[in-house]
């Protein structure tokens, strides 16, 4: 195998220690807009490849996972968007009928009814965010679960500023509303607290 010249090197210590530390936070972006753990995976990979290979662009020291973002979020439109598939759905009957056997032979349940109440949470906000249109969806989780900036989001999807608010705005209204549709059905009201 031949060595690697100097700018080589240099070009592989580089990229390691800017973008390796964002893969974390790929994965979790490409994730939420796949839902499947392997296209996500794909995502990821081929955004880092895509970055290697571009990586002569990228200005060290700026902001490597809006960069990052970036790549990916156009990948995902290129690549997956046409290919996106519904998640596993789960007879809730069924559930609930085996939940309730687990809990009768339990003494102490409080942990396990507060874990699955957690997870019942988590994945009726993932069911809501999933349900709304994709630009929105992309732009809240950019910002309320990423914490990029309106500047960082419009510059990631080549969009102005104005709109990334209006979006925003947009999103979370949206969200708001099937959360409120998700609390009604399960017989809460706007006033309880």
């Amino acid at each position: 195998m031949a060595e690697l010249t100097h700018k080589e090197a240099k070009k592989q210590h580089d990229f390691s220690e800017e973008i390796l530390p964002q893969l974390d936070a790929l994965y979790n972006f490409g994730l939420r807009l796949t839902a499947d753990p392997n296209d996500a995976e794909d995502l990821v990979q081929d955004t880092i490849v895509k970055a290697y290979r571009f990586f002569s662009s990228y200005e060290k020291g700026t902001n490597a996972k809006a960069w990052l973002f970036r790549i990916l979020k156009n990948s995902y439109i290129n690549n997956y968007r046409k290919e996106s598939k519904r998640p596993q759905e789960v007879d809730f009957d069924e559930v609930s009928t085996f939940y309730e056997t687990i809990r009768d032979e339990r003494v102490d349940t409080s942990d396990l009814e507060r874990k699955m109440f957690r997870e019942l949470i988590d994945d009726d906000l993932a069911k809501a965010l999933d349900d709304i249109p994709e630009d929105f969806r992309t732009v809240v989780l950019l910002c309320d679960v990423e914490d990029f900036t309106y500047e960082e989001i419009s510059n990631m999807l080549d969009v102005p500023i104005g709109t990334i608010r209006s979006r925003l705005h947009r999103g979370r209204n949206l969200l708001k509303a099937q959360l409120m549709d998700y609390a009604k059905e399960r017989g809460y009201s706007e006033s309880e607290g």
